[in-house]
């Protein structure tokens, strides 16, 4: 089979991820930048690969699928560079597999490392492919969480810190409430479960989290922006405020003394440099589609969209679902709130309606209430410090253990009359 028709099969295979491949791959740590190429035999094995190179922790990397096996392999290794690794699919049967790998050994550099897919499972092949210095040796089938598996497995150094969650909200809509929930569901994490969670307010020109939270800041995120190449957890430290206990507040600037012009990968070192240090980083994004923006959200792994219940926001809302859906493949769907429900005299889309043509299940409802709202907001407050049995806070928990990934903590059980005998051990 020739390469164009190839990626053409490529390009059409679009299928989600199922839970279990989608779970796999969750446990990777992004991939640094390496060069990969693989030489496939089957689409089988080859849709795969090329599907995990699609994958956001593979965005450093460099993947590259090519047709033919080893024999191709060989061929293109005589005259040119090998990369970091090499991904190899063979249906030869173990006694001529290894004499071909022979002859790739002899055009390849040492430094790099071979991953071979095979169609036997034969444990002696295993050994002495180890031993001969592979890899990997998997077999076919195989699934987009094996590859990604495999390849953190040999690029992510052993003992590295683990990453904390990156979670970006975005409004559907400019006004709809995006920042104040992102604001409140930061507190809620902090303080319902005592992590550290670093809020980063993206919206250098605009941003209103120094106001939320009462905090004055002299420096924020423009000076680490400046300092990127630098950057590192004692610099990011000190630019830090500290709104409560567990929770730190990376400001924006909120001037308009220059305009905010960014490249694509502008804020990549300080989200993944804040992720090394909190368990939690929430990164408050603004209304707005640039290289940054969805640079930011195509990398994050949770996005929660903000919207409110009418046209206008269901249309944002389906865009930003279906480019999500496109440009993040390998994970699940963005999450869904509605926000300002029955606002009086507004003629509003029911939650039923605007959330069907979505495909998507609200994470939770808020009611409109500016009072409540305006005054946390004035005060320079959460709504859990002004009003702690307000609704909205049940919503801003219930959404802190859905993004934490922990259950709802169980109210205990009240003894009852046989419990006042049972002996306690």
């Amino acid at each position: 089979m020739g390469n164009k028709s190839m990626e053409q099969t490529l390009t059409a295979d679009t299928a989600p991820l199922g839970p279990e491949d989608r779970k796999q791959i969750d446990k990777v740590r992004p991939i640094p930048r390496i060069s990969i190429q693989a030489f496939c035999e089957t689409e089988a094995v080859a849709l795969p690969i090329d599907k995990a190179g699609t994958d956001r922790r593979m965005a450093k990397a460099h993947l590259k699928v090519q047709m033919g096996g080893i024999k191709a392999a060989t061929e293109h290794f005589q005259s040119a560079p090998t990369p970091n690794l090499v991904i190899l699919e063979s249906r030869l049967s173990p006694l001529d597999l290894v004499p071909e790998l022979e002859l790739l050994a002899d055009v390849c550099d040492p430094g790099s490392k071979v991953v071979v897919i095979g169609h036997h499972n034969d444990v002696a092949l295993y050994r002495d492919l180890i031993h001969r210095g592979i890899s990997e040796y998997l077999v076919a089938p195989i699934s987009v969480g094996d590859i990604m598996t495999v390849i953190g497995e040999m690029f992510v150094a052993d003992g590295a810190a683990p990453l904390g969650r990156s979670i970006a909200f975005v409004g559907a809509k400019g006004g709809v409430g995006s920042s104040t929930i992102a604001h409140n569901v930061a507190w809620s994490i902090s303080k319902l479960f005592s992590t550290d969670v670093v809020l980063a307010d993206l919206d250098l020109a605009f941003g209103t989290a120094n106001i939320n939270f009462d905090q004055d800041p002299a420096q924020g995120i423009a000076e680490a922006l400046q300092s990127a190449d630098r950057i590192d957890d004692v610099y990011l430290d000190r630019l830090l405020a500290q709104c409560a206990e567990h929770l730190s507040l990376l400001a924006a600037p909120s001037m308009l003394d220059r305009t905010y012009d960014f490249d694509g990968d502008a804020f990549n070192a300080l989200i993944e440099t804040a992720q090394h240090g909190a368990p939690a980083v929430l990164l408050d994004v603004p209304h707005a589609w640039n290289e940054w923006t969805r640079t930011v959200l195509s990398r994050a792994d949770q996005v929660v969209i903000t919207a409110a219940p009418d046209l206008a926001n269901l249309r944002n809302a389906k865009n930003f679902v279906d480019t999500l859906t496109k440009i993040r493949p390998n994970d699940g769907p963005p999450l869904l709130l509605l926000n300002q429900l029955a606002m009086p005299k507004r003629p509003e889309i029911s939650a039923a309606e605007f959330t069907e043509p979505l495909g998507l299940e609200p994470l939770g409802e808020i009611q409109f209430d500016p009072g409540v709202f305006g005054n946390a907001a004035n005060s320079g407050r959460m709504i859990a410090e002004t009003d702690a049995k307000h609704p909205s806070v049940a919503v801003f928990n219930h959404i802190a253990h859905v993004l934490t990934g922990r259950g709802e903590v169980k109210k205990p059980k009240k003894p009852g009359l046989l419990d006042r005998f049972r002996v306690k051990s």
